[in-house]
């Protein structure tokens, strides 16, 4: 049987509206969630995600709210008059129902707008207001900087530090702990600086990301091909020892030269690294990358080919391997790569 829709007032603020998540938020759900650089962060979300359990999920939520046990609400934000999915924030009761543990996470192309604090200060506060909630917990991976920046400024204080399971990584990590009282009114905006907003209405910042400020890293581009063969399998390639990331499996490709376009600078890297000769026509556009490294900002646009001359050979020694779609998520890859597989798997 499926579970009513939970009767919850929606919670606002001046940019946002907290409200109970709805079946056809799963679309945008999926899409957002569906990003390494954010699922990486969350303990309890696999990599890749998979679409049907966005639904399941959604319905898990509503069954809480009902039971009084948690409250994971959308992050609606507001463009052209019509509602748009930014994220997720959720409060756990402990089972004195004196405390609660707080979870969140916001779409890469939101940040750096304060959406995550003044959704938590918003849902803190009602909690405290309405189920008397006394303490709120969370934790943090110790390399997130951006999350403990903004569990300190809803007023929480470091707890120590302890080790929880990600599904997202396969594994346990390191997590800085924080517990504490939120401060603040329940509406007022994030008191750390954000970018300069665009004259436009309020809710405009939350629609498009500011321009990168000055220092910004070098942007490298490189090309990307995922091969397909008559099987429907996809080719990797392994990284030598020696270079960056050895033993990662990548799809094929390689940096673009000056003067080059994508598409030549593939054809170039596929002949020198595979042996095979490969058209611009047979190259489609597919999707890209975006990943921050330490020393730059990779930008990756992959390229689908089902079509080519010749039989494809490691000339650089590099090992290879045709994998299923489905198999992909098993191979450890680069940053810049893995969130490319479930875009593959739900295309192939």
């Amino acid at each position: 049987m499926t579970v009513p829709f939970p009767d919850f007032p929606p919670l606002r603020t001046e940019r946002l509206t907290l409200r109970p998540l709805r079946l056809e938020d799963a679309p945008a759900l999926h899409r957002l969630v569906n990003d390494w650089e954010v699922a990486k962060t969350l303990a309890r979300v696999p990599f890749p995600y998979p679409r049907e359990l966005a639904e399941t999920w959604i319905e898990s939520t509503w069954a809480q709210i009902a039971a009084g046990q948690a409250w994971h609400l959308a992050i609606i934000g507001e463009e052209n008059g019509a509602e748009h999915l930014i994220g997720c924030v959720g409060l756990s009761r402990s089972r004195d129902g004196r405390a609660a543990e707080l979870g969140y996470w916001v779409g890469r192309r939101f940040w750096g707008h304060g959406v995550a604090s003044e959704a938590v200060t918003r849902l803190c506060a009602w909690a405290r207001a309405e189920l008397g909630i006394a303490t709120i917990r969370a934790s943090a991976l110790k390399d997130n900087q951006r999350s403990q920046a903004v569990l300190r400024r809803l007023g929480l204080a470091p707890a120590g530090e302890g080790v929880q399971t990600f599904l997202s990584r396969g594994g346990p990590m390191p997590v800085l702990l924080f517990e504490g009282r939120p401060a603040g009114e329940a509406t007022a905006p994030p008191a750390a600086p954000s970018p300069p907003a665009p004259s436009a209405a309020p809710a405009a910042p939350l629609a498009m990301p500011s321009a990168a400020p000055s220092g910004a890293k070098p942007v490298l581009l490189v090309a990307a091909v995922a091969l397909v063969d008559a099987d429907g399998r996809v080719l990797l390639a392994r990284r030598p020892e020696g270079k960056p990331l050895a033993g990662l499996w990548e799809f094929p490709g390689g940096k673009v030269q000056p003067g080059e376009t994508p598409e030549q600078a593939l054809i170039r890297e596929l002949k020198e690294e595979l042996d095979i000769d490969v058209t611009e026509a047979c190259l489609g556009p597919f999707t890209f990358a975006s990943h921050g490294y330490e020393a730059f900002h990779l930008l990756m646009p992959l390229y689908l080919c089902r079509r080519w001359s010749g039989v494809v050979r490691p000339v650089e020694g590099q090992a290879l391997a045709w994998v299923r779609p489905q198999k992909l998520g098993g191979y450890a890859m680069p940053p810049a790569d893995k969130p490319l597989v479930a875009m593959l798997r739900d295309f192939l």
